[in-house]
C-alpha cells in the first residue's frame, strides 16, 4: 500500500483504540475494540495445531478487521444491537472500504462476505472466537462490573458458535466453569 494511503487507513483504524466496549479489563477500566480485536487475533494464533484444515491464518485476518465498523459507529453491545444499528454500521464500514486501494478493498469485502455467511470453517472458528473472547474478558473482570443479564449470557453465549468444533466446545465448558467459580466465589 501507498505511504499515504496506509497512513489515511491507519488514522482511522486508530479510533478503536479509543472506543470502548462494555467490558472491562481486570485493572478495572473499559476494554478498547482494538483490545478485543488483538486478544481474538492471539487466539486465533494458538489454536492453529486445532484446526489443521482451516486457513488460520485467513481467521487472523478475519478477528483484526472484524470490528472496524465500530470506527464509525462505536461499540454496541450485542444484546443491545438492532438490525438498523447493523445497517448502519455496515454502511458506513463500506463506504470506507470502498476508498482504500481495489486491492485491500476487494480482499476485505470478500473476508465480510464470508464472516458474514459464515458456511466456511475459517467463518465459524472467527465468529466462535468473537464470542468466546467476550466471555473470557467478563471472566477476568471483577464481578461487580456484571450487569444482571451477563449472569445469563456468560452460561450461556456463544454455545450456538461453537456447536460444530469439539475443541471449541470443550474450551467453551472450560469458559463455563470459570464463570461458576466466579460467581460461587464473589
Amino acid at each position: 500500500m501507498e505511504a499515504r494511503k496506509l497512513l489515511d487507513a491507519l488514522v482511522v483504524a486508530e479510533r478503536l483504540k479509543d472506543t470502548t466496549r462494555h467490558c472491562y479489563t481486570t485493572k478495572g477500566r473499559h476494554e478498547s475494540v482494538a483490545e478485543h480485536s488483538w486478544m481474538m487475533t492471539l487466539m486465533a494464533f494458538f489454536m492453529r495445531d486445532e484446526f489443521p484444515e482451516a486457513d488460520m491464518d485467513k481467521v487472523i485476518r478475519m478477528c483484526i478487521i472484524h470490528d472496524l465498523g465500530e470506527c464509525f459507529t462505536g461499540d454496541i453491545p450485542t444484546f443491545e444491537k438492532t438490525e438498523a444499528n447493523e445497517v448502519t454500521e455496515e454502511t458506513l464500514l463500506n463506504n470506507w472500504v470502498d476508498s482504500l486501494p481495489a486491492n485491500y478493498a476487494e480482499e476485505m469485502k470478500a473476508l465480510y462476505e464470508e464472516m458474514a455467511e459464515r458456511k466456511t470453517v475459517e467463518a465459524k472458528i472467527y465468529k466462535a472466537i468473537d464470542g468466546l473472547e467476550a466471555l473470557i474478558q467478563h471472566n477476568l473482570s471483577d464481578l461487580s462490573t456484571w450487569i444482571p443479564r451477563e449472569y445469563d449470557l456468560n452460561m450461556t453465549y456463544a454455545d450456538d458458535k461453537v456447536a460444530f468444533s469439539e475443541y471449541l466446545k470443550t474450551l467453551r465448558e472450560e469458559i463455563r466453569k470459570d464463570t461458576i467459580k466466579k460467581i460461587e466465589n464473589e
